[in-house]
């Protein structure tokens, strides 16, 4: 679904990213791990097209997106939420996730008159897919208010639900759980589970090490810009080059916890 080959990025003499390979098969939800200032956000943005790397390609359900722009990216399916959104303050919740729903039928002037009835018919679907939602990711309560009034957690989710609704097939989430509340985000891994068995690939950037246990099928893990890992997230703590990439030079596999930083 998604590969990358020998990706790089740098800013002037600073080396962000060194010869990066990447896979991720279809369906699969993959982490995308690494201590703070390890080029993750980076990666996500060179993938989904908001920086150009400096060297590599990146292809996405077979065909070669490099240096393709983000709207174009986006509508090949590839969509991605970011660490601090940015929402309309004159839509409200639901609003925001209703425009997010595609509707053909009722896009163009000529379809309103000469198809009213199908037009009418996809409305209706649209606004009980957003109910579903709404629903799904407990914004009920807030639901009609000014999306750039909600928390910073609760604008993850919507933003979470907006790229799902838009006809997301690969999905590339950047901290979906920061200024999530505690219980909500034992939901969520229940909510992401049931989006990829509605066809979706997951990659996610994360520091929850109990959320991505429970999440992911397999970790890769960045350092100082270089993939150092490929494995299960219980093989985590094995991993010595890991260990040191969180914790510094000497620290041992499974003497203590990865810290969530």
């Amino acid at each position: 679904m998604l590969k990358t080959e020998a990706i790089s990025k740098h800013f002037g003499g600073l080396e962000v990213l060194k010869n990066v390979a990447l896979e991720v098969g279809q369906g699969e939800i993959v982490g995308l791990l690494g201590p703070n200032g390890s080029g993750k956000t980076t990666l996500l943005n060179i993938l989904s097209g908001f920086l150009k790397a400096s060297g590599g390609r990146v292809s996405y359900d077979g065909r070669d997106i490099t240096g393709m722009e983000p709207h174009r990216i986006g509508r090949l399916g590839m969509r991605r939420t970011f660490q601090l959104p940015r929402m309309p303050a004159r839509m409200s919740c639901a609003e925001v996730l209703l425009t997010s729903v595609q509707q053909p039928a009722g896009g163009g002037l000529i379809s309103l008159f000469a198809r009213p009835g199908a037009v009418h018919a996809e409305e209706r679907e649209a606004r009980r897919r957003v109910f579903e939602m709404i629903e799904r990711l407990s914004l009920g309560p807030v639901a009609d208010r000014s999306a750039a009034a909600l928390s910073g957690g609760q604008q993850k989710l919507l933003a979470l639900g907006a790229a799902v609704l838009g006809g997301a097939k690969l999905l590339l989430l950047d901290e979906p759980t920061a200024g999530v509340n505690p219980a909500l985000r034992l939901s969520l891994v229940d909510t992401l589970h049931e989006i990829r068995r509605q066809g979706v690939t997951l990659v996610v950037v994360e520091h929850d090490m109990g959320f991505i246990g429970k999440l992911c099928d397999r970790c890769v893990v960045l350092d100082r810009g270089t993939l150092i890992a490929n494995c299960k997230p219980s093989e985590l703590l094995d991993n010595s080059e890991v260990v040191e990439a969180y914790l510094g030079r000497g620290a041992r596999p499974r003497t203590v916890a990865l810290e969530n930083r």
